[in-house]
């Protein structure tokens, strides 16, 4: 009986303290969901790439070189000597209300812009380092002032790149990819033993992540890259102070050592669909950075194929654009947007606040050969320009999900009838089907093998060839 008395309490104790741990993890959980929710929604943002590498543009001393925004490594150029680029940038041309409005008539919702790439210099007004565009160039200005509020003024989510692990302007930051000191500056600091991680991480890293989420308002996502030799703890406290000075901030996975809000696949629309939130970042042309030789673009319709694809397997894409030196967009990146962007304007509700379905593709017939990939060339350097993505044009269908509503998408579709084998009869009542962008009738039938669907003949004048039905069940 005194071995009863005393468990009851205990056994008290023990079940309110479960109970209290179930309360925290839910509640954290209602906050991670609501905080991610505005992302899982927008599917489609604006990647923009611009810093010193943007001015010399492919070249260096008359040459033309690769890496694009990483060639200091690739040419392993002095720090002093890659440092006087900053004296040849002058934005003149930079318009930040002309760039949110492109992004949006595009049909982007959210901006992740380069506050500060490996090359360790700060595109904004930074007091933790002078080694920024306001201290060192003619421009003199923040550019990131001027996003803030014009992507205030137009909806748009504004998010901040932030190389983490990298940072060749900085003595105290070793890598181990693919080596010891396989992307550290180890020209100007052959020696990585005495690099002190932490003290990059005190000195700068905390600093200057402080001043982006407390200079220019709401901040959408902290998207970090290469978190190479940064610890857990490291990671943590960043995630901390995160959380601590924008609640409502997303993180991505490159933080590090597990923590993070969701997964990024890089140039590459990852195979098969996702439990978890991710997002595919890729390029619209072949680099990152603004390359003036750069002759290699994916077309309006392939890229809104991409679009498709990912949000299909229920992820977001990441398009990126590099801006010139001068603060414009290249001619041919507004054009392919302003086509993507009339694409959308018809098509919207099959994108965004949509979920994957049951399965994300159909191939027309059984048979068809598996997508190419590119493969990349083994001279350059994997981790700049490794542009994995298919360039095929094979007509498939891809589908996503809204509510009681199922879209289909035709992509790259130049057939008078859609078969879509996933929709046999007794599978699926359908009351309706309806083209977006038509007003036409659309005729169909559903059998035992699947559903046909006849398409309009007016989608032969169609620049883009991929077509979006909704099936209203």
């Amino acid at each position: 009986m005194k071995y009863k008395i005393l468990l009851k309490p205990l056994f008290f104790i023990a079940f309110l303290s479960l109970l209290q741990k179930q309360t925290f993890a839910q509640n954290h959980a209602v906050k991670d969901s609501s905080r991610m929710q505005w992302w899982k929604d927008a599917k489609f943002g604006l990647f923009l790439h611009w810093g010193l590498y943007s001015v010399t543009a492919g070249d260096w001393k008359g040459k033309p070189v690769e890496g694009g925004e990483g060639f200091m490594l690739n040419e392993r150029i002095p720090l002093k000597e890659y440092a006087q680029i900053a004296n040849d940038f002058n934005a003149v041309k930079f318009n930040a209300e002309q760039w949110v409005l492109t992004a949006k008539n595009a049909g982007m919702k959210y901006i992740v812009i380069t506050a500060k790439h490996h090359d360790g210099f700060a595109m904004f007004d930074s007091k933790a380092s002078d080694y920024n565009i306001v201290k060192r160039t003619p421009f003199h200005k923040d550019p990131m002032k001027e996003l803030a509020a014009a992507c205030k003024k137009e909806g748009i989510k504004l998010c901040f790149y932030y190389s983490l692990g990298r940072d060749w302007q900085d003595p105290d930051v070793p890598t181990n990819w693919p080596v010891k000191g396989g992307r550290s500056n180890t020209w100007d600091y052959p020696n990585e033993d005495a690099k002190v991680l932490q003290r990059y991480f005190d000195r700068k890293v905390i600093p200057q992540v402080t001043e982006l989420l407390t200079q220019y308002g709401p901040i959408g996502v902290m998207w970090f890259d290469t978190f190479e030799m940064i610890t857990k703890a490291q990671s943590k406290e960043l995630q901390t102070l995160i959380r601590k000075l924008q609640p409502d901030c997303i993180i991505n996975n490159r933080i590090g050592n597990g923590f993070g809000d969701y997964f990024v696949s890089e140039q590459s629309l990852s195979t098969g669909m996702k439990v978890k939130p991710w997002e595919a970042c890729i390029t619209l042309g072949k680099n990152w950075a603004y390359v003036r030789r750069d002759t290699v673009f994916k077309s309006p319709e392939l890229l809104i194929r991409d679009l498709i694809e990912v949000v299909s397997k229920g992820g977001n894409l990441l398009l990126n654009v590099g801006p010139m030196g001068n603060g414009a967009f290249p001619q041919r990146s507004i054009e392919t947007l302003a086509t993507i962007g009339k694409w959308i304007k018809i098509n919207h509700e099959a994108i965004y606040d949509t979920k994957a379905w049951k399965i994300s593709k159909e191939n027309p017939v059984a048979d068809i050969k598996k997508e190419k990939q590119d493969s990349t060339d083994a001279k350059t350097l994997k981790d700049f320009v490794n542009d994995a993505t298919s360039k095929d044009l094979t007509p498939d269908i891809r589908f996503t999900t809204k509510g009681a509503n199922l879209y289909v998408f035709a992509r790259s579709w130049k057939e008078n009838k859609v078969f879509v084998r996933s929709l046999p009869s007794g599978e699926a009542v359908i009351e309706n089907i309806k083209m977006l962008g038509s007003a036409k009738k659309i005729k169909w039938k559903q059998d035992k093998d699947g559903l046909i669907i006849n398409t309009p003949v007016e989608n032969k004048s169609t620049d883009i060839q991929v077509f979006v039905f909704k099936i209203e069940m």
